[in-house]
This record gives C-alpha cells, structure tokens and sequence, in this order.
C-alpha cells in the first residue's frame, strides 16, 4: 500500500465527515485511513461506523494521553510505505494523494529522502506562508529544512519506516511536532514543492490556539525541544530564540513546581494560642 493517512482525533465528530468527504474524492485510491481516537467522548465511533467508503478504514480507540500518543499509535499501525498526518478538521484537495505519488518519484536518491512536503491553503485555495523559491526545492541541511518548515504549516508525506525510527516520547501530555521533525532533519533530507494540496479550516479550539499552556504543562518535552533547537545548526537567530524561550520555560516549569510544592506541603501555620 503506497499510503496511510492518519489523523488522531479527538471529539471531532462535527469536522470529521468534512475529511472524509474530501479522501472518498481522492484521484490516487492506494491508501488506507486509519483514525485513532484519543479518548472522545462524543460520537466520533458512531459516525465512523455509518461510512462505507472504496478504501480501508481502520479506526482505533484508546485512552486519552495527547495528540502525540495517537500520532504514535497510528504509525505503529501504519500499513502504508508514507503516512500522511491530517488533522481532524482539515480536508485535502482532490488531488492530493496523486500529486505527493508524483513528486516522490521524481526524487533520484529517494532512500536518503524521509519527507515529501507541500504549502497548505485557506478553504478558498489561497496559498497559506511564503512559498518556496522555485517549482520545487531539496533541502539538504538541517538549517535549510527548517527554514523552508517556516512558521506557516506546510503538510507532507512521511516514510513510515522513518517515523518509526523517531517515534515522539510519551510521559507527557504534549510534544511539540518540531522536536521528531527536527531529528528526522539532521539524518534526512526533504523536498519541497510548491502546490497548495491541504485545506486548513479555522478552528477556535485548535491546539496552536493553546501552545503557551500545553508547553507549559510538558516542561521535558519543552525544554528538550528547545535546548535541542539552541544545539543544532539552525540559523543563529533561531538558536538564540530558542535559547531565550528555554529560559522562559525552564522558569515557568520552576515557578509552577515550586507552587505544587507549597501546596502539596499543606503549608498552614497554626495561629499561636493567646
């Protein structure tokens, strides 16, 4: 099977058939979707149940432990050669699947390749971020990799069995995406190229619109992303920011463990007898 598309979901069932609709349009039919619940408590399983689409789909229900736990569950169940990460309330364009087929295997070395990226677009197909500087681009180095990532979301495609060498650490209950992207970029290269092929729909309860308290609340995967951010080869403006939001974290991380503590100690002093 050419792909998985994985999304880990969770109480999305007002935005999952919007997804579903835009795979059963798909152009390229050898993939599979696998859906892994990350705890819902709403009708996610239901609506599941109700599909009868022309391609598999496997959905798996597990306890609620983050986002990353799911992306982890899926990869481990991932019958594709590439995983496509789609979030519950995204929706590919139609052509999707066959234009990552395409791009793929123009790449003359492809075993040194783990990541196959394009831009993303608004619902109206307005190209999101800056685009990259020519029909397509291979990253080679760390620093260029990150850049063409760039702070607007692009998507892509994974090799599955590269995403099982980097699998995101779990204990925690969120992992910023960038510290398994950032790893995978010091042994792989990536190509970029310049088709808008995932819809990103606004969302009011997005986990972007949470980042400052969910990397608050993870302080080791936090502070292992950045400290792994300020030692790489990413340009020196994005170490010394990272450098700078290490320090913030760290102190945020010891600010909150030190008010457990208090609180933990049950700190109440007795009011002396009179």
């Amino acid at each position: 099977m050419r792909f998985t598309v994985l999304t880990p979901t969770y109480n999305r069932s007002n935005t999952l058939g919007r997804l579903y609709e835009g795979l059963c349009a798909q152009t390229f039919r050898d993939f599979e979707w696998v859906i892994v619940d990350d705890g819902s408590t709403d009708s996610t399983r239901e609506l599941v149940c109700t599909w009868q689409p022309l391609f598999p789909v496997r959905y798996f229900w597990k306890p609620n432990g983050g986002k990353h736990t799911a992306m982890n569950k899926g990869v481990e169940e991932a019958k594709g050669e590439f995983v496509a990460f789609i979030d519950s309330d995204d929706c590919p364009v139609p052509r999707a699947l066959e234009r990552f087929d395409y791009w793929w295997r123009q790449i003359p070395d492809p075993a040194r390749f783990s990541t196959c990226t394009a831009l993303t677009c608004t619902p109206e197909g307005i190209a999101r971020g800056k685009p990259f500087p020519g029909e397509y681009v291979d990253a080679f180095s760390f620093s260029d990799q990150y850049r063409y990532r760039g702070p607007i979301d692009r998507w892509g495609i994974n090799r599955t069995d590269v995403l099982r060498e980097f699998p995101f650490p779990e204990g925690e209950r969120f992992v910023p995406e960038g510290l398994v992207w950032n790893r995978m970029s010091r042994k792989y290269f990536t190509r970029f190229f310049n088709e808008p092929l995932l819809m990103v729909y606004p969302s009011t309860d997005s986990l972007s619109r949470r980042m400052v308290d969910l990397r608050s609340s993870s302080p080791k995967a936090t502070l292992t992303y950045y400290r792994e951010l300020v030692l790489s080869p990413a340009p020196t403006r994005i170490r010394i920011r990272g450098a700078i939001n290490f320090c913030r974290f760290a102190a945020i991380a010891a600010k909150r463990k030190l008010s457990r503590s208090i609180q933990s100690s049950g700190s109440v002093i007795s009011e002396p007898k009179r």
